[in-house]
């Protein structure tokens, strides 16, 4: 903080000065404040957010709000990241999925890498290094204006990048419903050299179908290099994961948290991110999320006398056991294999500044029932 790096220079970019270029901020209304945001981002508009290029740099902070801060507008405008000239996005998700906000629920917290002080904007810390320059647009897919939209990066210029300087990329996915045996993969096989940082997950659960039973007893499981039918990396329990145990409440820690935990309607956002304990990947890496959950007594009863059928976690052949007079934590009847409502935002860092994930899915599949 008190040393004074050779050629380091500081930028900022908003609507005040879209291409961080010097001193040139701030001119629009003879410089009293004439541009402080974009203006609406009208249905079916792109906006470019910040184009600069000519130097090597980081980003190293993002902020943006909007009035309309509705499920829909969290879920239906797109953002798009570009590094170095690239025409392919290595990032393309959903606004406020991107800035840790999931199921288009605006909430206080803060982490390691994200925040929202009082649930009305978004701020990023994860440092995105370019060579050349980047680009960043939004692009409302959704059929309502989204009003006055604010945005401004914080980035330095002239860093010394190394050839194993990696590039952020990220990638959204919704399974609604999932399916009952088949892991939720919340990032599909990416191929190159980088480093896993985490991921946000939102959960609806299927009230109808399994009441208020618990949903999270599935494993995490990150495949690496060559790993097959079985992963290097296993966790132990969703809640596990995110490092609580025995179901999970509202919490926010630097690096996990549950900043949604509604068991009324049952929605849960909940988030991951590795940071000090970091995962490596030199070939390729990809991973999932199982969708289990357990029985106590009340639903457990609840789900006998509805008349639907139910699959046992593990031996497909033995028989989930929900009659009344079973021991509800017997181990032929404890575990059983769920179908919810689930998505998420995995981030990672890759050698390439384009990546061959599948494309971000339609604004109808993304809003729907939210």
């Amino acid at each position: 903080m008190y040393v004074l790096p050779e050629d380091i220079e500081g930028r900022w970019i908003n609507a005040e000065n879209i291409r961080g270029d010097k001193g040139a901020g701030g001119r629009a209304n003879h410089g009293r404040k004439g541009a402080p945001n974009y203006g609406a981002v009208k249905a079916g508009e792109q906006i470019v957010l910040a184009d600069y290029h000519g130097s090597s740099g980081i980003i190293r902070h993002i902020w943006t709000t909007t009035r309309n801060r509705s499920p829909k507008m969290l879920r239906g405008l797109r953002m798009d990241f570009y590094w170095d000239g690239e025409s392919r996005p290595a990032i393309s998700v959903p606004w406020g999925d991107f800035f840790g906000l999931g199921l288009g629920c605006m909430t206080p917290f803060e982490n390691a890498l994200f925040n929202s002080p009082e649930g009305r904007n978004f701020n990023s810390f994860i440092p995105m290094p370019f060579r050349s320059g980047f680009r960043i647009t939004v692009t409302n897919e959704t059929d309502a204006d989204s009003n006055a939209f604010w945005f401004q990066a914080d980035f330095t210029v002239n860093d010394q990048i190394t050839e194993d300087t990696l590039y952020l990329h990220a990638y959204y996915h919704r399974e609604n419903p999932t399916t009952i045996r088949r892991d939720y993969e919340f990032l599909p096989p990416v191929k190159g050299r980088g480093r896993y940082l985490g991921a946000n997950f939102g959960v609806i659960c299927n009230s109808k179908l399994y009441f208020k039973a618990w949903w999270g007893e599935g494993e995490v499981k990150i495949y690496i290099d060559g790993d097959t039918r079985y992963p290097t990396l296993c966790g132990t329990g969703t809640e596990d994961y995110i490092m609580t145990s025995w179901g999970q409440g509202r919490f926010t820690n630097m690096y996990s948290g549950c900043d949604l935990a509604d068991t009324e309607k049952m929605k849960f956002c909940f988030y991951r991110y590795h940071l000090p304990d970091p995962i490596y990947f030199r070939k390729e890496i990809r991973a999932t999320i199982q969708q289990i959950g357990c029985l106590d007594p009340v639903n457990k009863k609840e789900m006998y006398y509805s008349g639907n059928k139910y699959s046992r976690a593990g031996d497909e052949t033995v028989p989930l056991d929900l009659s009344p007079q079973s021991d509800p934590f017997d181990n032929t009847s404890f575990l059983f294999e769920r179908s919810d409502d689930w998505s998420s935002c995995a981030y990672f860092y890759l050698d390439k500044a384009t990546n061959e994930l599948p494309p971000l899915e339609s604004v109808e599949a993304r809003i729907e029932g939210l």
